[in-house]
């Protein structure tokens, strides 16, 4: 039994809300009037019942509405036909648009519906239940304006009263969702202008009033807002003429602070559409506070002139915008095709909407506007990601430099003690040296042996403490014009047969005619150091390129191998005081190339791969062979 209920349960459910409404839809197809008559209203013409109409009815339709008044004309009669609407339950009527401010709906001589705007603007909707008629019956509809339009556009639909409801505001929502979007955006932006530079401030007001105002537009030059919030019209079409008069100047400084200001006759147009767009808001304010006396002036300002002020802006913006894509500048060309396409469906929908005697809804300029919005995304997205990288790159900087002033402060720490203590030893091994010499003169043949030992290590100690002294203070005892060719070419004598020996390559190529300032036995020493160290990493059937190319007003040299490589951690340390790679090394060897190379005026970087191979790019002044050769000293440190 109780499966017997549930499956008449189920089946009466799919009756009543899948089967039900598509029996219904199948018989009962909403029908659309595309014809009707109209009869304009003189300025001084009756407005009494549709009986006491007088006069011959012009023909129109959907393809031409007649919705362009003659001069010194109020409105339009509508005069329709309805259809017998008896096979719907509940029917109604739905016009989706209408040039019209104040309505008045008669059937026959029967007043059905009956609403007036103390406000001027007059895109609006209808709706309303008709009742179950058997019979066809004549539809009257009065419409009042204070413009140059009024009538119906698109038709009448007549249908089942619950889908027109849905159907009058499905077609406007969209809009509005949309708007209110757009708007809420440009808020929030307006908002954070606080904590932008004050350089910034004036570029991202203008994109947050643009985004703002083009929300408020999309938002009230829809019907919906003046349907459901009626008591407040006066005040959203003043908010909707307010917002052209903030978007188009906003819109053309934006534009000019993308172009830097390059194009001085659209600088100009741009003071003038600013002082056009003020006297604007300045009239709308007296408007506003005249209750509308002074509607023709204000129309005429706000609407004939300002309109085509707008198509002369869109049209320069689209030409201008091609010719600064044209430049290559990524940011540029991305803003260039959001305004592309703002200008193009901008001015598409202006000639239309003159072409058509202003019976065309502007709705092209909708998407033009989201197409502009996400090339600003895109460009924000960018930037942020440019500034993301320079923040990467400048820490990496921030974090060499912090290395380099490490081991510039060791060095110096180093350098002055190796300095001191050199200078305090030298004294007493030459002290001493003298008494074994004096002593080796007065002892016997067997003796003598061992003095001369004394002696020669005494001579070695003091060579290493040279050593120290150059670190310490690298200075040249003489500075020559170097032909770096033939440098090379003598370090590469003293070290094919050291490459040899560690079954490696050794290739050199230089460019002919490079020169710089420095002190020969010191270079070799510098290249010899790396070399020797590229020989170590690389091992057996290794291979080391040595170039030296001119490269704009520097010398570069480049060594290069495919050793091992190294670590970002290990470069960063390469020159610090008593670092090596090798487990067996001091780091001495480096540290005094480093010290040459910054007496030389010369820099050396280096780059490497683990597993590849590193590089080491030293870099001199270059000069040319008729230079008098500077001095170069260290600095002590």
């Amino acid at each position: 039994m109780k499966s017997v209920l549930r499956i008449s349960a189920l089946g009466a459910f799919v009756f009543l809300f899948i089967l039900a409404p598509q029996l219904a839809s199948a018989q009962h197809h909403a029908v659309t009037i595309q014809h009707w008559q109209i009869q304009y209203i003189p300025e001084k013409g009756s407005l009494d019942l549709p009986s006491s109409v007088e006069g011959d009815w012009l023909e129109a339709d959907i393809y031409d509405p007649g919705t362009t008044l003659p001069r010194e004309s109020r409105g339009v009669w509508i005069r329709l036909v309805l259809p017998p609407t008896s096979d719907w339950v509940n029917p109604g009527l739905l016009a989706d648009r209408l040039y019209a401010q104040d309505i008045a709906v008669y059937r026959g001589e029967q007043l059905l519906l009956e609403s007036t705007r103390a406000f001027a603007f007059d895109l609006n909707k209808l709706i309303l239940p008709i009742g179950a008629l058997s019979e066809s019956s004549d539809l009257y509809i009065r419409i009042l304006v204070t413009g140059e339009r009024a009538g119906l556009v698109g038709g009448i639909r007549l249908d089942d009263f619950n889908d027109l409801s849905g159907r009058f505001i499905s077609r406007d929502i969209a809009d509005v969702l949309l708007g209110t979007g757009i708007a809420f955006l440009g808020l929030i932006m307006l908002i954070c202008t606080g904590y932008l530079h004050r350089r910034q401030r004036s570029t991202w007001i203008s994109l947050s009033l643009i985004a703002l105002t083009t929300g408020l537009l999309m938002i009230f030059y829809s019907p919906l807002p003046y349907i459901y919030f009626e008591e407040y019209g006066r005040l959203l079409s003043y908010l909707f003429d307010a917002s052209m008069f903030v978007l188009f100047p906003s819109l053309i400084y934006y534009i000019d602070q993308m172009f830097e200001g390059q194009f001085r006759f659209f600088t100009k147009f741009r003071y003038f559409q600013t002082g056009y767009s003020a006297l604007g808001l300045l009239a709308l304010l007296i408007y506003a506070v005249t209750n509308g006396r002074f509607f023709q002036p204000y129309y005429l300002l706000s609407n004939r002139i300002f309109g085509v002020l707008i198509l002369f802006q869109l049209v320069l913006v689209l030409v201008l915008s091609i010719i600064h894509a044209l430049k290559g500048n990524k940011n540029a060309i991305t803003l260039s095709i959001g305004m592309f396409l703002l200008a193009i469906l901008g001015t598409a929908d202006m000639i239309i909407y003159y072409l058509s005697e202003r019976t065309y809804t502007l709705f092209l300029w909708k998407f033009g506007v989201v197409g502009l919005m996400v090339t600003l995304v895109i460009i924000l997205a960018r930037r942020i990601s440019a500034d993301y990288g320079t923040l990467v790159n400048y820490s990496k900087k921030l974090e060499l430099y912090n290395h380099r002033l490490e081991r510039t402060e060791k060095l110096k720490i180093i350098s002055d003690l190796a300095a001191s203590v050199a200078h305090e030893v030298r004294n007493p091994l030459q002290v001493t040296r003298g008494f074994l010499q004096l002593l080796s003169g007065k002892s016997d043949d067997k003796n003598k042996p061992f003095f001369d030992m004394a002696t020669n290590e005494l001579d070695r100690a003091a060579t290493i403490i040279t050593d120290f002294l150059t670190f310490a203070k690298p200075e040249m005892e003489t500075v020559s014009l170097l032909n770096l060719s033939e440098e090379m070419s003598k370090i590469e004598t003293m070290m094919t047969p050291l490459a040899a020996m560690h079954d490696t390559v050794l290739l050199f190529r230089s460019q002919t005619g490079l020169y710089c300032h420095g002190n020969s036995s010191k270079l070799k020493q510098a290249f010899i150091n790396v070399i020797k160290n590229s020989l170590e990493a690389t091992g057996s059937n290794g291979k080391i390129e040595v170039s030296a190319t001119a490269e704009n007003d520097e010398v570069v040299i480049r060594v290069k191998d495919n050793g091992e490589g190294m670590e970002e951690e290990q470069i960063a340390k390469l020159g610090v005081p008593f670092f090596s790679t090798k487990a067996k090394g001091t780091g001495l060897g480096l540290m005094v190339t480093f010290r040459i190379i910054e007496v030389m005026k010369g820099t050396i970087e280096f780059r490497s791969v683990k597993q590849q191979g590193t590089e080491a790019i030293i870099r001199f002044p270059l000069v040319t062979a008729a230079e008098e050769p500077d001095s170069l000293s260290g600095t002590g440190a």
